[in-house]
């Protein structure tokens, strides 16, 4: 038997050998992490940080994010650079605005690339040629005005947006992927090309599958539209099986 010799090191290029991804959650979210890392392909690398926020979600609540923003870009693994930090929160990046939290994510960590949650559903509903959704929500009517506008302003026609009128993100982990379907399919039009089902902390992506082999038509959630957003922002180009159609683009 050969001699083992400590001091002949062998080293690779590691687990994450393909990219680096960095994600920051709201404290309360129950739903994006485990969904972020159902999502990740062979060689990518997902990692986390946490804002501390208020579990009563509201516009005013929301736009308290941004103070803490570059302090949780620049602990997501500075020694290790991620290729890609989005802020994970649909209504806080619309709130807030997509500038503001990229510019304060940059700040950050300027070695990346500084994306938020709702800029990759944009990307997902624009890459499917969408032009009129409905959009199935958990939140208070007054975060559903603010998001309709900020869609229309996107460009596309919003048919309907409905809301739960649930007011705490904690609540929002707890609802069942069942009735998130029967959700969606009740605010199904014939007209629209796609069904957008927002919020990150919601276990919209258990049915996305589902939704789509009863109507027909795509269906976005928030971390299936995020995630397949920082993938292809970071080079990954990947189709994943099981997580709807976006992800054949």
């Amino acid at each position: 038997m050969s001699e083992f010799n400590i001091n002949d090191i062998k080293f690779d290029d590691g687990r994450n050998n393909r990219a680096n991804l960095g994600f920051i959650l709201l404290s309360t979210d129950l739903a994006c992490e485990i969904d972020t890392y159902r999502m990740a392909p062979e060689g990518v690398g997902v990692s986390f940080t946490r804002l501390n926020t208020n579990d009563h979600i509201t516009n005013e609540t929301l736009a308290k994010h941004i103070d803490q923003m570059a302090e949780a870009a620049a602990r997501i693994q500075p020694e290790i650079k991620p290729d890609v930090i989005s802020y994970c929160c649909t209504s806080g990046s619309i709130v807030i605005g997509e500038d503001k939290i990229c510019a304060e994510i940059s700040r950050g960590a300027p070695y990346t690339k500084a994306i938020t949650l709702v800029s990759g559903v944009v990307a997902a509903l624009k890459q499917l040629e969408v032009k009129k959704l409905v959009i199935g929500t958990p939140y208070f009517d007054e975060i559903n005005i603010v998001e309709e506008k900020f869609f229309q302003d996107q460009g596309f026609e919003v048919l309907d947006i409905k809301g739960l009128n649930l007011g705490n993100n904690i609540e929002f982990g707890k609802i069942t992927p069942e009735y998130l379907k029967q959700f969606a399919l009740s605010i199904n039009q014939q007209e629209a090309d796609a069904i957008f089902l927002s919020c990150s902390g919601i276990r919209a992506l258990d049915i996305v599958e589902q939704v789509e082999t009863i109507t027909g038509k795509p269906v976005i959630t928030s971390n299936q539209g995020q995630m397949w957003h920082a993938l292809r922002t970071a080079g990954i180009t990947d189709k994943i099986n099981g997580f709807g159609r976006i992800f054949n683009f």
